[in-house]
């Protein structure tokens, strides 16, 4: 048998092997908020049967709903704590994970994009306001006449303000804690929820309350709008079936029911503290936690800063060979150059044009849903702050380059340097010092601008603070502790950058010296 004939079977067997491998899993992965109580939130610890998630755990009804479905499957949960946007879609149909199990209702419009499961939970709408406040006696929806009222993005729960006459929409909040603190704060005075979730609000909110209505003086929908489902990829149908199944046999609804009000009994509460309390609180129970969202955030800037200043220096110095470009040089460099140039313009143009945060959904969700590149929420991180700073960097290069006075050049290059010589120890050195403060102001940003990066899920400081802040419904105390953080990385790395200055340019205090004929210069 010929090498070539053995050389090709191996790969076929290789290929094979490969696909087997990458089309079977022993996990499942299964995708919610962590912030939505009862259905799910975060904690710090496994404290009632929460799941580990990064940055730490995720507990509630969901939970306890995924764990049967996953034992039911013979598969091991992985449950993926994802912002509620990217739940509605692009984290099913980019393979992220396979289910969401996040108090979704099957709306027919995510109908449209994502297939659901029989119902899990049935429930209907009521309005959460102040225990004392001005309308907790409401009867109908048409007695907030003048309230300020809300509800979450892209969900009927805001859709159906509509129906109540003489009301302020205000605009769509992301997540339920949000609008608990704006309740709390006089920012709204109220907001439309499922039952459980505002039976949650008022347990761990004493000063809350949620008022129901009848059938004739609430609110009109379709009651396959309100039960949550399971969502999944649509024409996923052997998982539908076999989730169906699960939800028939084993999570009847006497068992469900029983799950709902140990989730309730199982949130975490809110108690009366001052403000210093909390942050105290808050800080001896979450150290742990804001320290690795800080670590996870310093490794993204600083790797990303770095990789980036390379490729900036990389597009930078082949824009500049074309610059260089004269009647010597060969026609097959010359259009080669020519093409590069044009790309890393569109480059430059695209990433410098463009906001992080978009990027950060194109990359992490398209690169998976249409080229199958399935990347990591911290690999994908490292590669959108690295592209998105060698942007920035190549024109911050050029500018360094162009800022060096002409006749270096012509002289370098009339004693015979090559263009590699001249750059290596010429203008690179003084070029580095030139834009050494623009390379730390990236830096900078690039801290600052990490937090974004939390639309794709990865657990940096601002990830885990919204976390931490959504499990107690306490945004101003957590984040006043994370705007300190925040100012210690980018003062501390300020002071650090500048001294590396100092260093460069050596001691400032010096003489003239006497010339050989003794007198002072």
């Amino acid at each position: 048998m010929k090498v070539s004939t053995i050389k090709n079977k191996i790969l076929v067997l290789l290929v094979f092997m490969a696909t087997f491998i990458a089309g079977y899993s022993d996990d499942i992965k299964v995708g919610m908020e962590c912030g939505y109580a009862p259905f799910n939130w975060f904690q710090n610890d496994s404290k009632n049967g929460a799941v580990k998630v990064d940055g730490g755990y995720c507990g509630g009804y969901d939970v306890e709903i995924a764990k049967v479905i996953a034992k039911k499957l013979n598969k091991k949960l992985v449950v993926v704590k994802t912002k509620w946007d990217a739940l509605l879609g692009p984290a099913l149909t980019s393979g992220k994970v396979d289910l969401v199990i996040a108090g979704m209702s099957a709306t027919p419009e995510r109908r449209q994009s994502l297939k659901f499961s029989k119902p899990y939970y049935e429930s209907d709408l009521v309005v959460v306001v102040k225990k004392n406040g001005k309308y907790a006696n409401a009867k109908t929806i048409n007695d907030f006449v003048g309230a300020k009222i809300t509800g979450q993005l892209n969900t009927l729960h805001y859709d159906v303000i509509d129906q109540m006459k003489g009301v302020k929409k205000q605009t769509a909040m992301e997540s339920f804690p949000a609008m608990i603190v704006a309740l709390n704060s006089g920012k709204i005075d109220g907001y439309i929820s499922e039952r459980p979730g505002a039976m949650a609000a008022q347990f761990s909110n004493p000063n809350l309350k949620f008022i129901s209505f009848d059938k004739k003086d609430g609110f009109k929908y379709d009651t396959e709008e309100v039960n949550v489902a399971v969502g999944m990829k649509l024409g996923n149908t052997e998982l539908e079936e076999k989730v169906n199944k699960i939800l028939d046999e084993d999570l009847t609804p006497k068992v469900r029911q029983q799950i709902m009000e140990k989730a309730i009994q199982n949130q975490p509460n809110e108690t009366s503290r001052s403000f210093f309390g909390w942050v105290t609180f808050f800080v001896q129970n979450n150290w742990k936690t804001f320290l690795k969202g800080t670590a996870v955030t310093l490794f993204i800037s600083v790797t990303g800063t770095i990789v980036g200043f390379f490729i900036g220096l990389v597009v930078a110095l082949f824009r500049y060979s074309e610059a260089e470009i004269d009647g010597q040089t060969k026609k097959y460099k010359k259009g080669g150059l020519k093409i590069l140039n044009r790309i890393f313009s569109i480059y430059i143009a695209v990433f410098r044009g463009t906001p992080m945060i978009v990027q950060s959904m194109v990359i992490y969700y398209g690169l998976s849903q249409v080229f199958n590149l399935n990347l990591s929420p911290l690999l994908a991180a490292l590669f959108i702050v690295s592209i998105n700073t060698g942007a920035y960097m190549s024109e911050i290069i050029r500018g360094g380059i162009d800022s060096i006075d002409t006749g270096q050049f012509e002289a370098a290059k009339a004693i015979g340097m090559t263009n590699f010589q001249l750059m290596k120890s010429i203008i690179f050195p003084q070029m580095f010092r030139n834009i050494l403060p623009m390379i730390g102001n990236e830096l900078i940003v690039n801290i600052k601008d990490t937090s974004v990066l939390n639309v794709i899920s990865v657990t940096e400081l601002f990830f885990i603070s919204n976390s931490v802040a959504g499990t107690y419904s306490r945004y101003y105390e957590v984040f006043i502790i994370t705007s300190v953080i925040y100012f210690f990385l980018t003062f501390t790395l300020s002071s650090i950058l500048k001294q590396i200055e100092k260093r460069i340019d050596g001691p400032q205090n010096f003489e003239f010296l006497d010339d050989v004929n003794g007198e002072e210069k």
